[in-house]
């Protein structure tokens, strides 16, 4: 099964889309009440400002173009590399909050204004809920899309620098939208960051100690698998 998988990528990648919007949606519809409210003081001090949709929406595309770049020009284990990491994140959040039914309490009453930034948030607090928030999917997804560009062969040296420089800005802009629309806490997307960086952790250890893998040797190069 896992063979068939590997070199059927583009399916593994419908099977788990499908079955985290599964997931999510029952979510929403059986956790509407959250058990645990997030809210910390720096909450209090981050002003709320509507033009945060801008990097927040991009994320989307984001997550998007990066699967499609990583499937079709880099190599292969370039690809699992960042596939399995951010899969299994995105599994771990939404376990937790199964769990722990967690939102946040954190969106101003109303949002004026009759310009499209304005609208773009109405609709975003219409159509998402302020709850299954922690740990922050939206900074977890940011920060390991950011490392898969900053470590992959297709940006190395000199002539990637500006691509790497540009999602690392892209990066920060979308955590930090976050905070700014109010759709996550200071506390969550912490817990986001978190898990991202453990799970990177996870994975370069995993792969620099061969017998975690029953290898008697490491090579330079990542396993197709991985």
């Amino acid at each position: 099964m896992r063979n068939w998988l590997l070199r059927h990528p583009v399916r593994f990648m419908l099977y788990y889309a499908g079955f985290y919007f599964s997931f999510f949606f029952l979510l929403e519809h059986f956790n509407p009440v959250p058990e645990l409210v997030l809210h910390c003081r720096l909450d209090d001090m981050i002003p709320f400002c509507k033009y945060a949709i801008v990097p927040y929406c991009l994320w989307f595309v984001w997550i998007g173009g990066a699967l499609l770049f990583f499937l079709l020009r880099a190599p292969r284990a370039e690809f699992w590399r960042m596939c399995l990491p951010l899969f299994a994140g995105m599994t771990l959040s939404l376990l937790f909050c199964a769990v722990v039914p967690n939102g946040v309490y954190l969106r101003p009453l109303y949002v004026p204004g009759s310009d499209v930034f304005a609208r773009a948030v109405r609709l975003l607090y219409r159509s998402d809920t302020a709850t299954n928030v922690f740990p922050s999917i939206h900074v977890f997804n940011s920060v390991t899309l950011d490392m898969a560009f900053q470590r992959s062969s297709c940006f190395a040296g000199r002539r990637g620098r500006p691509v790497r420089v540009a999602m690392r800005l892209l990066d920060i802009s979308i955590i930090l939208s976050t905070l700014l629309l109010k759709q996550h806490s200071v506390l969550d997307a912490t817990a986001g960051l978190i898990l991202a960086l453990g799970i990177e952790w996870a994975c370069v250890r995993l792969w620099r100690e061969p017998r975690m893998l029953g290898r008697r040797q490491a090579t330079t190069e990542l396993p197709e698998w991985l």
